[in-house]
């Protein structure tokens, strides 16, 4: 889709079910209504953004009230979206920038920092959670569960093995992305799992993250490389002279990749996008893993003897195979039946009726195949090698 078209769906979105217009110099880059809002990713990803709800079944039917808005839109315009974490087809050429003055910038240094950049800004997508704390200490529980299991959430959402038509090898081509985008701003966060970790202790590392950009009177000022420290002291190359506002940090702290975000919740990145019953299945697997006091533990027991190479190591192999992944002695698989029974737990305690969620994650559970093995299959049996039914299979 052109972003002339991409347009339209927003246009149709205010014009129709009254969100209102988020604008960047003439172009329309998003809508926002009542705590929601959906804005474009680089490649003319739509990401809804979610107001915050108590319930899984409220996030279920803020999610299917956008699917159902979209849909119905897309159907009269001839387009529709598709729930995949990679682009099957389609070559980074091939797809159109959306205008944000921010993207442009980004995709002039992706290339200088990664080999993997501009496919995780053009052709990835991924459905993240994002929960609240309680207090620093439970932060700090919560993020280092969040580090953990991120790679145990990628082998249970991976739907990401095609390329440029082809199967790659991998199960997450998304995931894999992510091993060589830019090391000094994503990866696994080792520091968040010493003692002195702290709120303290992830400012300074984000201060240590090199700028992409200032914001100023509606213009993204190229800051590329640049250091926040100097900002700080008012000595920014981009801005001599000028001080940070908090609204400079909350960009800033935008351009931070990390398999877990901090910012005033925690964002869980670590999932490919993919079809409804699993974007509500991962609120329900993180939701049931940390928003009950005995699940958060459970986890946290889990996760506790693991080093920081074990973790490593689960993040660079997990996308290449999945369930199959090796681990102490046995497989990934036999580590994701235990986090979906301590997620399951935490549900029923929560008192919710919220565990009919999970019943997809516990089929990939129990049987050791997740959605690209399904479509690896299709792809080699009824679709005769081809790609092109998966936009079908996976559509909205």
């Amino acid at each position: 889709m052109s972003y002339d078209q991409i347009a339209q769906v927003l246009r149709k979105l205010q014009s129709r079910y009254g969100w209102n217009p988020i604008m960047e110099g003439e172009f329309i880059i998003g809508v926002q209504l009542d705590g929601q809002s959906v804005t474009l990713e680089p490649g003319g990803q739509f990401e809804l953004s979610g107001a915050p709800v108590e319930t899984i079944h409220q996030t279920c039917a803020e999610v299917n009230s956008h699917l159902y808005q979209v849909k119905t839109i897309c159907e009269e315009l001839g387009t529709g979206f598709l729930g995949l974490g990679f682009d099957p087809k389609w070559r980074i050429d091939d797809i159109p920038v959306m205008p944000k003055g921010r993207y442009a910038l980004m995709k002039k240094y992706m290339p200088t920092v990664g080999t993997m950049g501009l496919d995780m800004m053009f052709r990835t997508c991924t459905v993240q959670v994002n929960l609240d704390f309680g207090s620093e200490k439970d932060m700090i529980e919560k993020f280092r569960v969040g580090l953990a299991l991120q790679p145990i959430a990628n082998a249970l959402f991976a739907s990401s093995p095609f390329k440029e038509g082809k199967p790659t090898g991998l199960l997450s081509g998304r995931g894999w992305v992510w091993t060589d985008v830019d090391k000094a701003r994503s990866g696994g966060l080792p520091f968040v799992f010493e003692d002195n970790m702290s709120f303290e202790r992830y400012v300074d590392y984000a201060e240590n993250v090199p700028m992409y950009f200032v914001y100023r009177d509606g213009k993204y000022i190229n800051a590329l490389g640049q250091s926040w420290k100097a900002f700080m002291k008012g000595q920014l190359p981009a801005l001599p002279g000028e001080y940070p506002t908090m609204d400079d940090w909350a960009n800033h702290l935008t351009t931070i990749f990390p398999e877990v975000r901090l910012k005033k919740f925690l964002e869980m990145r670590g999932a490919d996008g993919g079809p409804w019953r699993m974007i509500c299945a991962l609120s329900a697997l993180w939701v049931g893993l940390i928003y009950e006091d005995q699940a958060q533990r459970e986890s946290l027991a889990l996760v506790s003897d693991w080093t920081a190479e074990e973790r490593e190591y689960l993040r660079v192999e997990v996308p290449k195979y999945g369930m199959r992944t090796p681990f102490r002695g046995s497989t990934i698989q036999s580590i994701a039946k235990q986090v979906v029974a301590i997620a399951k737990g935490g549900l029923e305690r929560r008192g919710h009726d919220e565990v009919g969620f999970l019943k997809q994650l516990e089929i990939i559970a129990d049987t050791g195949l997740n959605q690209a093995d399904h479509l690896l299959e299709l792809y080699n049996t009824k679709w005769q090698r081809s790609v092109d039914p998966v936009y079908r299979e996976m559509m909205y």
